[in-house]
């Protein structure tokens, strides 16, 4: 069975403003690539962590049948978010620990519910960095914005 990847990243031309959101799909064996595919899309008004979160939403949606998966993102926003804040979340309704609304409720929602199909780790990396896939998912959120730029 292969190993498969998830590279995402989320870009905006301002914070809000016209982003973008990129997901690189890589299914590897014995650190072979076997196969790609890239997704990509944007809104015209939105936010870099919306971005980020969509693209990890679309990533694990975009799977065609429950997988063990490697999620890869340069944000510490959704991989802490997922993996370190949103058990507290649920359990304080949806809360922070200072009692105020979680920020991109609907969509931590939607993370959590692409996320549960699957057998998902989550890694981060330095964005802009060198690293090659997340450089091509960075470009592929800026393709998915480009429409939505002025």
């Amino acid at each position: 069975m292969p190993d498969l990847f998830l590279y995402t990243d989320g870009a905006c031309s301002g914070n809000p403003g016209p982003g973008g959101w990129g997901v690189l799909m890589v299914a590897k064996d014995d650190g072979s690539i076997l196969k790609t595919r890239e997704l990509f899309g944007g809104e015209g008004d939105t936010t870099n962590n919306r971005m980020e979160l969509t693209a990890a939403i679309e990533g694990l949606n975009g799977l065609e049948r429950p997988s063990v998966v490697t999620v890869v993102t340069d944000s510490a926003y959704v991989k802490d978010g997922i993996s370190k804040w949103m058990l507290g979340w649920k359990r304080n309704g949806w809360k922070t620990a200072a009692k105020k609304p979680v920020k991109n409720e609907s969509l931590w929602k939607a993370l959590d519910e692409a996320q549960a199909r699957h057998k998902v780790t989550w890694e981060w990396v330095k964005g802009h960095a060198g690293h090659t896939e997340n450089e091509l998912a960075d470009g592929l959120a800026n393709k998915g914005m480009a429409p939505y730029k002025p």
